[in-house]
């Protein structure tokens, strides 16, 4: 006995509809009379709106099925349909290729986002808007070499990295402090708070064992 497998068959365009879909589909290509092959593709068309219900939430939902009915046909079916088949070249076209960026960076740790900010802030013109930005960027450049380093930084490296990215054109405003390694990395779990994170009935247990042993050192 052999048997029919998945990998043996004809491959389909649409998985999402079934198989049954795909051999109807076939079917009514050897339908001659006309009419009647048009009447089974408006038959095959309801069941696979039942089989795709989620289509109906798309505007023009019925467009959309009789897309996917000749793209499952393989653009190989004469019937008469509502709508114009779909370019098959637009279906076959590739995508465009996502542009990426080359080359290396040179302070790798502070990634891509931070020298984009630091061009931002040189663009900007002195003010209140600007000191903030730029307290903000050694904030993160902090966050960042810490989180790549997983040592302690002086501040003094962070300012000396800020001059060298903007070009000497950023200044740590006045009176600014940077903030603590505590500040910016997120704290320990309390655990207090984290010995009953499993089961709820759990922390429940745990006070009834203690009463139980309450009792019994009491004599009742």
């Amino acid at each position: 006995m052999s048997f029919d497998y998945n990998t043996q068959r004809k491959r389909m365009s649409l998985p999402e509809y079934g198989r049954n879909v795909l051999k109807m589909i076939e079917h009514i290509k050897t339908i001659r009379d006309p009419e009647e092959r048009s009447q089974a593709a408006r038959t095959i068309i309801q069941i696979m709106g039942n089989l795709n219900p989620n289509l109906r939430e798309v505007t023009d939902f019925r467009h959309k099925l009789w897309d996917h009915l000749m793209i499952i046909a393989d653009f190989d079916l004469d019937v008469d349909s509502p709508y114009p088949a779909p370019d098959r070249s637009k279906l076959d076209a590739k995508p465009n290729k996502v542009p990426y960026h080359n080359g290396e960076i040179k302070y790798s740790h502070y990634g891509r986002i931070v020298p984009a900010l630091i061009e931002a802030a040189s663009a900007m013109e002195d003010g209140e808007e600007k000191d903030y930005l730029v307290t903000l960027i050694l904030n993160q450049m902090k966050k960042d070499y810490l989180t790549w380093n997983k040592t302690q930084v002086a501040d003094e490296l962070i300012i000396r990295d800020l001059t060298a990215m903007s070009g000497d054109r950023l200044k740590v405003p006045e009176n600014f402090k940077m903030p603590d390694v505590k500040e910016l990395l997120a704290p320990p779990k309390n655990k207090t708070q984290s010995r009953y994170q499993g089961r709820p009935q759990d922390k429940y247990q745990g006070r009834s064992k203690q009463q139980g042993k309450k009792k019994h050192k009491n004599g009742y």
